[in-house]
């Protein structure tokens, strides 16, 4: 059996994410997309932290329900934090911050086997920064430091780069200063199993990079609000009777990852490089040109994903490892509404339709991924069309860029779409395989 899986959200709690990021909604808003398994988010902000345990249930070893409400969406323990590495002068990597007095940061995922587990993380992790200010904690201790820390409370505790190569808070971002998983994690790296792909990137990019090949490439939607939900998630394939937090942590650390629903790349905000408030976006040989420095302003420009990848890269586009899990890309089904109705995603009808079709084929994932063509053109003539063209990479993108998310062209008379897009298609999985 299958189980799609979304182990990167927020809650309320966090930072810039909607309120309406509650357990209730989040497990019938599962449901609604298809996510078997979503993580609760923010595990260690104390007011979320005592609503999870007040109102879920563990149901399978270390996989949770609601106590009242939607049962059919399972919770996993999970959040995101922060590591900012307290400033040393004798390491010549951190030079590259001098300059702007920063700190080298990265974020990290963090999954959870049960709740006394996640107890002791945060007593233990409090004494590092605050917990209540964010659902998303910045701790002021080195990346090796935490993840031996947390190795300490329990080995079944999972850490791994969140959205590793987006510029300011990615491990191999622009700004990270690390050039690799080795450096960042140093002696703990042995305990490092998988990193998330990020929404600029997907794992063909990944591919480039041989010393990426260790790594799971898990997919997460970094929800922060309900319906980014899903946007990335990461399939599992197993025995319903063998479903489990071990279950699937060892299917990451084994690299048993069936399937990754992924993001265009393109359409993410840091793909390309640029300069939002100068309206500057450049592809990195237009950057380059430039010597990475904004024509407008002066001021470096804010160097994107495709740039860190390519600047890493031992490998030419369209090379695929031996093993490695396939990947399809997709897109929130309320934006292909909003697109072919020219509409907003809060208009009428799009929410209308977005329920019709729900109500008629299921979920979301089974729109976006498996429905007949022919019966989605019943509905609308267009929503046929786009998702056909999505299912094939006949889209076509304008990057997005420093913060600016890329703009997407679902129906386009091209054969093909952008030539990034085209280039990247090798390893991707056909509809029918999944």
């Amino acid at each position: 059996m299958d189980f799609i899986t979304d182990m990167h959200i927020h809650s309320k709690y966090a930072m810039a994410c909607s309120p309406q990021l509650t357990l209730e909604n989040v497990a019938i808003t599962a449901r609604e997309k298809g996510i078997q398994i979503i993580a609760t988010g923010d595990f260690t902000h104390p007011e979320w932290f005592k609503e999870i345990r007040s109102k879920l249930v563990e149901e399978k070893p270390g996989l949770f329900v609601l106590k009242e409400g939607e049962k059919r969406t399972r919770f996993m323990l999970a959040t995101e934090i922060c590591v900012a590495f307290p400033k040393d002068k004798s390491v010549k990597s951190y030079s590259i911050f001098d300059k702007t007095g920063m700190v080298k940061r990265f974020h990290n995922c963090v999954l959870a086997p049960s709740m006394d587990v996640v107890a002791q993380i945060n007593e233990r992790i409090a004494k590092f920064g605050s917990l209540s200010i964010d659902g998303r904690p910045t701790l002021s201790i080195r990346a090796s430091e935490f993840v031996e820390l947390m190795h300490s409370i329990d080995p079944g505790i999972v850490v791994f780069p969140a959205h590793a190569y987006t510029p300011w808070f990615g491990v191999l971002g622009s700004f990270s200063g690390f050039d690799s998983i080795e450096e960042a994690y140093e002696d703990q790296v042995k305990r490092i199993c998988a990193f998330e792909t990020g929404l600029s990137s997907d794992p063909a990019m990944s591919w480039r990079i041989s010393k990426m090949d260790k790594y799971a490439p898990v997919s997460g939607s970094d929800a922060h609000s309900l319906p980014k939900m899903g946007r990335e998630a990461t399939v599992f394939s197993m025995d319903e009777k063998d479903l489990s937090y071990d279950a699937i942590t060892s299917a990451i650390r084994d690299k048993k990852i069936k399937l990754n629903i992924e993001f265009y790349p393109e359409e993410g905000k840091y793909h390309f490089d640029g300069h939002r408030s100068c309206n500057i976006s450049l592809s990195p040989e237009q950057a380059e040109k430039y010597h990475d420095v904004c024509p407008v302003c002066g001021k470096r420009l804010t160097l994107g994903v495709l740039h860190r990848v390519e600047d890493l890269a031992d490998r030419d586009a369209g090379y695929v490892p031996k093993g490695a899990a396939p990947f399809v890309h997709a897109i929130p089904l309320e934006e292909v509404l909003a697109f072919i109705s020219k509409k907003a995603v809060t208009s009428v009808y799009v929410k209308s339709t977005y329920a019709k079709l729900i109500e008629r084929f299921g979920t979301e994932m089974n729109v976006l991924l498996k429905a007949d063509i022919a019966s989605l053109e019943e509905v609308d003539r267009g929503l046929g069309k786009a998702i056909e063209n999505v299912r094939e990479d006949k889209v076509r993108i304008k990057p997005g860029y420093d913060g600016v998310f890329g703009i997407i062209d679902l129906l386009s008379d091209n054969s093909t779409g952008e030539a990034y897009v085209e280039e990247q298609k090798h390893g991707q999985k056909s509809m029918g395989d999944f």
